[in-house]
């Protein structure tokens, strides 16, 4: 089976290296990359051999959608001394303003500015998001790879059908990576199952009742920093391309309001929701953030 996947990583104080590679695999299939040095070492390099584990792996369908959806949440978790893997289901080609060339830099540049020691393209085609075995094949392999502890996935309602067929794959995905007998291979080598310990669903066009906020107040101006990273997307006064919904002026006013919005449902200034289909306990009711009186 023909595997693509696209590898972005990152070395912490230095400006990325961007170059692409083929390899020809002993199966007779080619594999891109696009390779650079990470803080946490070569993480899924063709030349390492080694799987390194991130806490947290936050998967969407396409490039800027974790930076909108849950990017101060990213951030903050790359402030706590996590760390934290970001992958695109797809690189956004048929999106109407840039190209997939330019989303791949701008998605690199917003990694960067989060703080993320990885982002992944799992080359999946835009429009055509589908739970079929290939794909299952990509999910699950990057998985088995980088191991975290908490998967962050689309929620399982939205407007854009590659955002909920995303959310469908990657909770097949991660059911089927704690099999054994669900055979994945890394580099020609079998890989061991492993399954995450949770997945939580973030928010994107279509509101849904929180299961819990984080609040991102120290880190939204980090989240905006990075959602500008991809400028092709949003208002330029400037561009000749078409207008969309994200590229209106209101656009971002709106990304705050609700960021606002959330933040003021907790006593804090900016939030992003999350869902769980689980309960959520707590140690302490004294470590609970919410509105007094």
């Amino acid at each position: 089976m023909k595997l693509d996947i696209l590898h972005t990583t990152f070395k912490q104080g230095q400006k990325p290296r961007f170059f692409s590679e083929y390899l020809r695999q002993k199966r007779g299939f080619f594999l891109g990359f696009l390779v650079f040095h990470s803080s946490l070492g070569y993480i899924g390099s063709p030349t390492s051999g080694k799987n390194m584990a991130v806490d947290v792996l936050a998967i969407a369908s396409h490039p800027d959608d974790l930076e909108l959806s849950c990017g101060g949440t990213i951030a903050k978790l790359v402030k706590e001394g996590r760390s934290v893997a970001m992958a695109d289901a797809t690189q956004g080609e048929l999106g109407t303003r840039g190209t997939k060339e330019i989303r791949a830099k701008e998605a690199e540049q917003a990694a960067k500015t989060l703080g993320a020691g990885t982002r992944r393209n799992l080359l999946i085609p835009d429009g055509s998001v589908e739970a079929n075995p290939e794909n299952l094949q990509k999910v699950i392999t990057l998985i088995r790879e980088l191991q975290p502890k908490i998967l962050l996935i689309p929620h399982s309602i939205d407007r854009h059908p590659d955002h909920f067929h995303t959310h469908q794959l990657c909770k097949e995905a991660w059911f089927f990576s704690g099999l054994a007998k669900f055979e994945t291979k890394k580099e020609g080598r079998p890989q061991k199952a492993f399954r995450p310990d949770n997945y939580f669903e973030f928010m994107q066009w279509y509101e849904f009742q929180p299961s819990f906020i984080v609040d991102i107040s120290d880190t939204w101006d980090i989240k905006l920093e990075a959602i500008r990273q991809h400028s092709s997307q949003f208002h330029d006064p400037k561009s000749k391309e078409p207008e969309t919904r994200l590229s209106r002026p209101e656009f971002l006013e709106l990304v705050e309001v609700r960021a606002r919005n959330y933040g003021r449902r907790i006593g804090v200034k900016f939030a992003e929701p999350f869902f769980s289909y689980i309960p959520i306990g707590i140690k302490s009711v004294f470590d609970l953030v919410m509105n007094k009186g």
